[in-house]
């Protein structure tokens, strides 16, 4: 399998934009599928938005149903189990516009199709899958996903829950409490985390929600945000299931679990785009109609600078979303070539890429709350009002970032996998990290490089940003090696360094390989918001590299590779920042909306 197809690689190889899947790319069947999911979205529940925050949790569920009746909540699902089959970018792609109306939808929507019934297909026997997949993929069930425990949260394998075999060798009696479960409300089946005797991790099992089976629950929790979301404490008292419902083999619970985050979290940052371009095009449309000074507020400098960042990060997003979901569906469909089976290559596609779900789950899930806060912002009074839909935008963006593994945890797994891969011999990183120091010993070159074409400033600058990476993450697993884990403000900064690498890198390339299809002078708009996107990045790296270099390194080590931050960090030519907002905030004046 060709090196392309590796996750990680980004940060050592140069990417072209050729090779690179971007939403202009999508095809007819996939615009078709994004329009009637926008049509059902605007008729059945932003047109109902009010119900969700009234927390009519009946309107969610009949909401789920009627998704089911569309075939929304199969498209992941094969075929032959009553899904649509569609590849992962689709999959993406129904679950960015089905997420952007409201946060209570949208995660009755993810658990259910993601942690409630991937797991089954993916891990399921080939009986388990029969019997359950296509009632869910219909929505005639509803899944549900039980991992947290009050004891358990991120540390997701200690658990507590135990799952006892019978003597008779025919079942396993579960004993435990669950806290946060989505959809507990309405589901029909659980899939339950227990620890069996004192093994060392759990197990999953699928348990069919039956009250008379020692379930019980406690009342809805009063939540912050995604208010009509299902959300409740479920209790196991002695709940008999048959030893043929449990997933997978014994022990390996905690594999299952950190799988089905792999995927939740890309499709989670996929949830956080279609919010941003709905707050952003309320937010504009608003901004041209308010009139202050006798002017619309659309047409000062301190409202148009937010415009321009609220649209510009949300473009960042879905290019970083979908070049990483194309890399996905490639792994899974290579694997498949190979004559590896549908449910070993999804797995083993996606935890090919696990560095890039955790990298779009941290920046998304960020981003969808300054966009929703800089949305309440440009409504002024008007936007702390539950009359206008920024309020609920911004408390429904809240949780994203901590579901689905913590932001946190997520910036430590994104260095530690890298790190992880590059012990295995998966990613380069010690050959690059070597050039990087020689690099630093070296006398630089003086010459004007010729930046004539498009980007390729931009593009230096990339290769660059990667050398800090190098740098900082070098010197740091020299210095400390496997303790490395127990520096978590140090893994912090370089997680940080290694997001934006990735989230610039995308922009570019999808905006390099939009102007040559389209043409530079049609696309100008989206060269501003790359180059804008970019020069915040350079900033981020900037103070989190120095973070890093001045709290572990020091003396003639620190003083050094200070120098290289300021080498790597340094633009020939400083774009001119305010005049790029410029560019981008009359397009979306013009257009009264989210218009890339």
């Amino acid at each position: 399998m060709s090196d392309k197809t590796r996750g990680g690689q980004f940060l050592v190889k140069e990417t072209k934009c050729e090779d690179i899947f971007t939403p202009e790319d999508f095809s007819e069947e996939q615009l078709m599928m994004r329009d009637s999911v926008k049509e059902f979205v605007d008729k059945e529940l932003w047109a109902h938005k009010d119900r969700f925050e009234k927390k009519d949790y009946a309107y969610t569920e009949s909401s789920m149903r009627k998704a089911g009746e569309l075939g929304l909540l199969g498209v992941a699902v094969p075929e032959e189990y009553g899904g649509l089959g569609m590849g992962f970018v689709s999959t993406m792609l129904v679950c960015d516009y089905i997420s952007g109306a409201t946060g209570s939808f949208s995660t009755a929507f993810g658990a259910h199709t993601g942690i409630g019934t991937m797991p089954i297909t993916l891990y399921g026997t080939e009986e388990q899958k029969k019997k359950y997949v296509p009632k869910l993929a219909s929505g005639e069930w509803f899944g549900a996903y039980c991992l947290t425990e009050p004891g358990a949260g991120s540390d997701a394998n200690s658990g507590k829950t135990k799952a006892v075999l019978s003597e008779d060798g025919t079942h396993y009696s579960i004993t435990g409490q669950k806290m946060w479960i989505s959809n507990a409300g309405f589901c029909s089946v659980f899939i339950v985390f227990a620890r069996i005797g004192d093994d060392k991790n759990i197990t999953g099992f699928i348990v069919e929600n039956d009250p008379s089976n020692g379930i019980s629950m406690n009342e809805e929790e009063h939540k912050l945000g995604i208010r009509a979301s299902s959300t409740r404490q479920v209790f196991f008292n002695d709940t008999k299931v048959p030893v043929e419902n449990m997933l997978s083999e014994r022990g390996n619970g905690f594999k299952i679990a950190m799988n089905a985050l792999n995927v939740g979290r890309i499709k989670l940052a996929a949830a956080c785009l279609d919010a941003q371009r709905r707050v952003t095009s309320n937010a504009v449309k608003y901004a041209n109609e308010r009139i202050q000074f006798n002017t619309a507020i659309s047409s000062f400098g301190a409202i148009r600078s937010k415009l321009a960042e609220m649209a510009t990060n949300a473009y960042a997003g879905e290019s970083a979303s979908y070049r990483a979901a194309k890399d996905i569906e490639d792994r899974i469909a290579a694997r498949e070539a190979e004559g590896t089976s549908h449910q070993e290559a999804e797995l083993k596609g996606v935890e090919e890429y696990a560095i890039e779900c955790s990298i779009l789950k941290v920046a998304v899930s960020e981003d969808v709350q300054a966009c929703a806060d800089e949305g309440i912002q440009i409504f002024g009074g008007m936007g702390f009002s539950e009359d206008t839909p920024m309020e609920s935008a911004w408390r429904d963006a809240r949780i994203a970032r901590i579901y689905e593994g913590t932001n946190e945890i997520n910036r430590m797994l994104s260095v530690g996998m890298l790190i992880k891969k590059a012990m295995k011999g998966h990613v380069d990183l010690l050959g690059p990290a070597m050039k990087v120091s020689e690099e630093l010993m070296g006398i630089p070159s003086f010459d004007t490089p010729d930046f004539s074409e498009l980007f390729a400033e931009e593009k230096g600058i990339i290769a660059n940003l990667k050398k800090v990476f190098l740098m900082v993450a070098g010197s740091a697993v020299q210095k400390y090696g496997p303790d490395l884990d127990a520096h978590q403000q140090l893994l912090m900064a370089a997680s940080d360094i290694l997001i934006e690498i990735y989230m610039a890198e995308s922009t570019i390339l999808r905006t390099e390989k939009l102007a040559k299809n389209q043409g530079e002078n049609k696309v100008q708009e989206q060269i501003a918001m790359a180059k804008l996107y970019l020069y915040k990045a350079v900033d981020i790296v900037n103070s989190r590299g120095k973070e890093g270099i001045i709290s572990f390194a020091e003396g003639d080590e620190q003083r050094m590779m200070l120098m290289g931050l300021k080498r790597f960090t340094k633009y020939t030519n400083n774009p001119n920042v305010v005049a790029l907002r410029e560019v981008i905030t009359s397009k979306l004046v013009a257009e009264n909306e989210y218009c890339f």
